[in-house]
């Protein structure tokens, strides 16, 4: 991928330069001081990220003025190298989209799903991880094939990749909640049979609400076959997330991207999934189809999706 930079920032990059102060700055957002460098990346307050995340732990939560998490963790390895700081703006999943598609925040991070629809109107890092097809299932029970989920009441987050997925499976009904916790309630409650919701988010509920009685599960992913007689089972197939941007903000993907391949490089990358409870076999080797679902559509004909597999 070729990374660019302004002229600006090559001629002074170690030149600092005081923050503008009508740059939509929020008096308290806005650094004494930003380098040229940093503030060619063109956030909307010079060397402030604006990053709208939802509670969604152990991907992304706020701790004061800090986002912990995987999700937060990878970004704030990345604003540290560019000098940028990281100002959390908390809301639900949809406001975290929306938000970045009308550039009231700089990025939104926390297991958001590429999609071809998606990157109409935004940006995509390259994947910070790569998540494969989780089920939360009632304990006892057992799902492994699309087909098994037939008449099943199947749940899952408004907005989330894998209401497409539902619909599209026969006799079953769809239960979409504002938020995980809906779809862990009822699924404890009986009132739903099976919950797609990112595996971490799975694995860490198991942990803290022994009550529910729930299990982890992974679906054996619909056939090429399947998949071209239901285009929404895509979804069903391990997906790869990244971090979402503004339309505009060029020049902050690709310096936040560079980062993310970086850190597969030196072993950054694995060290948090590990930390998280995640294995990184699964969470960082990409499937045969991430490269071809992007090459040529927000990525290169030669782009190579990054891997710890060498």
């Amino acid at each position: 991928m070729i990374r660019v930079r302004s002229l600006v920032a090559v001629l002074s990059a170690t030149l600092l330069i005081p923050a503008v102060a009508g740059c939509g700055s929020d008096g308290d957002d806005e650094p004494k001081n930003v380098s040229a460098k940093t503030a060619a990346l063109g956030t909307i307050t010079p060397g402030v990220i604006k990053v709208a995340v939802q509670p969604y732990a152990p991907y992304t939560s706020v701790q004061g003025d800090r986002i912990v998490g995987l999700d937060g963790d990878v970004l704030a390895y990345a604003a540290k190298k560019l000098g940028l700081e990281v100002k959390p703006q908390v809301t639900d999943f949809a406001g975290m989209l929306a938000g970045v598609q009308s550039r009231r925040v700089d990025i939104t991070i926390g297991g958001v799903a590429w999609s071809a629809d998606r990157q109409k109107q935004g940006l995509f890092t390259d994947p910070p991880y790569y998540s494969p097809p989780a089920m939360a299932v009632r304990s006892g029970r057992t799902y492994k094939t699309v087909d098994d989920l037939k008449g099943l009441q199947l749940g899952t987050v408004e907005g989330y990749v894998w209401v497409k997925s539902i619909q599209a499976v026969p006799d079953a009904k769809l239960h979409a909640y504002p938020d995980a916790n809906g779809v862990f309630d009822d699924l404890g409650a009986g009132r739903v049979d099976v919950g797609f919701l990112d595996p971490l988010i799975i694995i860490a509920a198991q942990k803290e609400r022994p009550d529910l009685k729930i299990d982890t599960q992974y679906m054996t992913p619909p056939t090429a076959a399947q998949v071209k007689a239901k285009p929404a089972y895509e979804y069903f197939q391990p997906y790869q997330t990244g971090f979402y941007l503004p339309k505009k903000a060029t020049k902050l993907e690709k310096a936040i991207s560079a980062q993310i391949d970086a850190m597969y490089e030196n072993g950054e990358m694995e060290k948090l999934v590990e930390k998280y409870g995640g294995d990184p076999e699964q969470f960082l080797k990409p499937s045969a189809d991430v490269a071809t679902a992007r090459r040529g559509v927000d990525r290169p004909q030669d782009w190579t999706p990054p891997s710890i597999a060498k």
